[in-house]
């Protein structure tokens, strides 16, 4: 009898050390524990459901590429101390509303590639410690308003890969954390400017293959805290609004593999404060003069891959700070020290993958060669050919002078071009140099205008160098001038026009030109617009003789009306009586005597 009680003590004892100890080390059948960091990892184990026996202290659970189809509240109910959930690559289709409610202690919750096509309103609900919330990989359609107003400690959002196609206005409200969005391959047609404005705590702004045309002034206006934003693989973007991004301050931005064709001057203009700049990728052919002119703190500035072929003057005026500069696979045939605002804050160059021409326009580079970090990838010469494929940091400082030379320019055939033309005549003016490099061609005009390749309007200059003035003025009298110009110096050569109008007695007999006035002066110069037509004596009778005829039609019309009116009158077809009363001054009117009604009698004629 005295055994009974013995055994049960000592029962009791050995549950009371076993309970705890196999509460701690307890571990699915199929999963991998690890007791000292609390995790559990069943990852790829064919689980169709949340398996059984999972330690309650565990904080960290992955459950990821399993077949799980749904997450109810009750699966993970026990599982306070859960910090990180990851339900990534399963199945499942339906998150109930307060599935995760119990997790208060969750910081991390992954559930990229499932099927879910909409997330309920509630299905975040009191996860307010949650500070990353990956969503990417599935089919989300719509994101419905409210979706994530619990989260406000939420700093992380990926919201990519998915079939949206709408982001509802209030969708992002109360998510005053927020410091990082990434939204990539939807089929987001627009932003919507009303729901990023919810984002005031936003710092990096991702948005990635995505169909949008253009960026409208609206978008990231209320984004003031906003110091990044990526914009990659916009095929359809052409045209970025001059006030895009005011209001914003970022310090770098990517604009990359889009179809913006300029660089977007206007827009850019609010960045004061910016410091990167990525422009790779975009069909950009030209970097005019002062393009990047407000851009005063820029440090880094890339234009890989844009198929570049001409930095004009000063077109990096203004970068007083840069200190980065890749141009690297593009068309450029030289890179002169006149684009830049000053050459003495580079650091970085890099110009590889270019078809360079050495000549002087490079010289500038291989003075400073030996100080200039290329970053690894040394620009080479594609010309001229006793030096192709040689790299530039391989030359001697006795060779530079020999190779690196330009030819002045020299204008040929310098025969004097006096012409004298009429009035609407064309003139030409030939202009041809020869040097090396190709010199650039433009004139000055008589008012001091320059005209060039790129003008417009009447007064043009071909490619070849050749003036053309079409419909000649009396204003374009004077004396041109022809100005061909490389980097080894220029040549001039002037050329005299006289136009005189034509004869008063030709002017009537021919086609007369009357001036309407400018329609472009962008270039200065005069683009003028002449109507034409005859004043001759066949016409004036013509439309004498039709006047005529039109005027003694309607007066026969007229009569042949009054006369029909005039048949239907009764017995007195061709009279009618006129009756009025004399009044009298010291009295009123009586119906006898010579103050009384008069009739007169009227025939028609």
């Amino acid at each position: 009898m005295a055994v009974c009680p013995v055994l049960s003590l000592l029962g009791l004892l050995l549950l009371l050390i076993t309970a705890p100890t196999s509460q701690g080390q307890a571990c699915p059948q199929r999963c991998d524990c690890v007791p000292q960091s609390k995790a559990v990892n069943c990852q790829n184990k064919r689980l169709s459901s949340v398996p059984n026996g999972i330690p309650l202290d565990t904080r960290l659970l992955d459950l990821s590429g399993n077949t799980l189809r749904w997450v109810e509240h009750g699966d993970l109910a026990a599982y306070v101390n859960l910090e990180e959930l990851d339900l990534s690559e399963n199945l499942i289709s339906v998150l109930e509303p307060n599935a995760f409610s119990s997790l208060l202690n969750l910081r991390v919750l992954r559930l990229r590639a499932n099927q879910l096509k909409l997330v309920p309103m509630g299905a975040f609900s009191h996860l307010a410690n949650l500070t990353t919330l990956d969503l990417s990989g599935n089919k989300l359609v719509i994101l419905l308003d409210f979706t994530f107003q619990d989260l406000r400690s939420l700093r992380n959002l990926e919201v990519g890969d998915n079939d949206l196609v709408y982001i509802s206005n209030k969708a992002f409200l109360g998510l005053v954390g927020l410091r990082e969005l990434t939204i990539e391959r939807c089929n987001l047609t627009s932003i919507s400017g009303q729901s990023l404005s919810y984002l005031r705590g936003l710092v990096m702004l991702r948005l990635r293959y995505l169909s949008i045309v253009s960026l409208e002034e609206q978008n990231f206006r209320k984004l003031g805290g906003l110091r990044g934003l990526e914009i990659d693989h916009w095929p359809f973007l052409q045209y970025i609004s001059p006030h895009s991004f005011q209001g914003l301050n970022l310090s770098w931005l990517s604009i990359t593999n889009t179809n913006i064709t300029t660089v977007p001057t206007g827009a850019l203009r609010s960045l004061i404060h910016l410091a990167s700049l990525n422009l790779s990728y975009n069909p950009i052919s030209v970097l005019e003069s002062w393009a990047l002119r407000d851009l005063v703190r820029l440090k880094e500035l890339h234009l890989v891959g844009t198929n570049l072929v001409s930095v004009q003057t000063y077109g990096f005026g203004g970068l007083q700070q840069l200190r980065l500069l890749n141009v690297s696979n593009n068309r450029l045939v030289t890179l002169e020290e006149g684009s830049f605002h000053s050459v003495n804050t580079l650091e970085t160059l890099r110009v590889d993958g270019n078809p360079l021409s050495c000549d002087c326009r490079l010289l500038w580079i291989l003075q400073r060669r030996k100080t200039l970090n290329f970053d690894g990838k040394s620009p080479v010469c594609a010309a001229p050919v006793e030096v192709q494929d040689k790299a530039l940091n391989s030359f001697s400082d006795s060779a530079l002078f020999d190779h690196f030379t330009c030819q002045r320019p020299k204008i040929r055939n310098r025969k004097l071009q006096q012409l004298t033309a009429r009035e609407g005549q064309v003139v030409s003016f030939f202009c041809h140099a020869e040097g090396e490099p190709t010199p650039v061609i433009f004139w000055i005009s008589p008012q001091r205008r320059r005209i060039t390749t790129k003008s417009t309007g009447r007064i043009i200059v071909l490619p070849e160098g050749t003036l053309e003035i079409r419909y000649a003025q009396i204003t374009d009298s004077g004396t041109y001038i022809c100005i061909a110009s490389n980097a080894g110096g220029n040549d001039t050569y002037f050329a005299t026009l006289t136009v005189s109008g034509l004869p008063l007695d030709a002017a009537v007999a021919a086609n007369r030109t009357y001036y309407v006035g400018d329609l472009n002066d962008t270039n200065l110069n005069d683009t003028r617009v002449f109507l034409k037509f005859t004043l001759d004596l066949k016409t004036i009778l013509v439309s004498t003789a039709m006047g005529c005829i039109t005027f003694l039609g309607v007066v026969l019309f007229c009569f042949l009306l009054l006369f029909v009116w005039s048949r239907g009158r009764g017995q007195h077809k061709n009279n009618f009586s006129v009756e009025y009363s004399f009044r009298k001054v010291d009295g009123p009117t009586t119906s006898g005597g010579q103050g009384g009604a008069r009739k007169f009698n009227m025939k028609m004629i």
